[in-house]
């Protein structure tokens, strides 16, 4: 048993790592004082710089994948409201469809239920030159399905038992799997859940089944607890991300996943666009489609 590692977001860009750094070192000074040693919400600004440089070298990733047919999939458990969707979208936003895919399966159909538990998301592994995410994963069955009542727990313990052998069947044959969990408090949660029901942008992401599971947290706990002890290798470790603040968070995920990978930097680009000669006018011509307005 390898013990649950805590992603603290060691890859990425020299500058992205100096500012990890200094941000460590000035914890450590305050906790010598005695002082609060919370770090303070990130700024935007320093946010989205940070953010650019981690998204380009996800494009570098990306190019040493599709150049070395390597296999990668990872996998985000969690809490509800802990992230996960949030991190997915800024890993995935500016690299190919066609190498990053993402994978969130919606419950079983009655078929799937009579198939071997692991075998609807065996289909889905990645080939050469793909990275697969899973938003949710086999790890259902440990958490969700466990604590809702889904599953036997004889269903429960015979994937906590047999798991471990699976995911070694996966890395034996290639793929790279990088499991994360994401942690968010109790206080956090209720938070973030009030804010789904007053925002009708959000409402969608509020079931009935996420009202009850609010009410289980120290169910999900012991869960949690219990797929940590079981499901935590050498080959397949659990990184834990605290995710109470989203945007430190999605930054360590990157930047650990890119620490993960030893991919290669991108050669800069010598290229310049050709000369080209535009004889048309320019725009759509008048009756040609039909215009949508603008807003004033």
């Amino acid at each position: 048993m390898s013990g649950k590692k805590k992603a603290k977001g060691g890859g990425g860009t020299k500058k992205h790592r100096r500012a990890q750094d200094a941000e460590r070192a000035k914890s450590a000074k305050k906790k010598k004082a005695g002082e609060r040693t919370t770090p303070d919400r990130m700024g935007r600004s320093r946010y989205e710089r940070e953010l650019r440089e981690l998204q380009g070298e996800l494009v570098a990733m990306q190019e040493w994948v599709k150049a070395t047919g390597a296999k990668i999939c990872i996998v985000f458990e969690g809490r509800d409201t802990a992230g996960k969707g949030g991190v997915i979208k800024r890993i995935t936003e500016r690299v190919s469809p066609r190498v990053f895919r993402v994978v969130a399966l919606p419950a079983p159909t009655d078929r799937e239920k009579s198939q071997m538990y692991i075998q609807r998301y065996v289909q889905h592994f990645p080939a050469a030159g793909e990275v697969v995410i899973f938003d949710r994963s086999w790890y259902n069955r440990a958490g969700v399905e466990q604590v809702m009542g889904f599953a036997t727990p004889e269903q429960v313990e015979r994937f906590l038992d047999t798991a471990p052998a699976f995911e070694k069947a996966m890395t034996d044959s290639g793929i790279l799997l990088i499991k994360y969990w994401l942690e968010v408090s109790p206080q956090e949660q209720t938070r973030r859940l009030q804010g789904r029901l007053d925002d009708p942008r959000k409402v969608w992401k509020l079931t009935e089944m996420d009202l009850e599971s609010y009410t289980r947290w120290n169910e999900y706990t012991e869960a949690r607890d219990a797929m940590f002890v079981a499901t935590d290798t050498g080959w397949a470790p659990w990184f834990v991300v605290d995710s109470n603040d989203k945007m430190r968070a999605r930054l360590a995920v990157i930047g650990h996943l890119l620490s993960c990978v030893d991919y290669e930097p991108l050669e800069p680009h010598d290229v310049e666009l050709p000369k080209r000669t535009v004889t048309k006018a320019n725009g759509v011509p008048p009756g040609a489609g039909h215009r949508v307005a603008l807003p004033t």
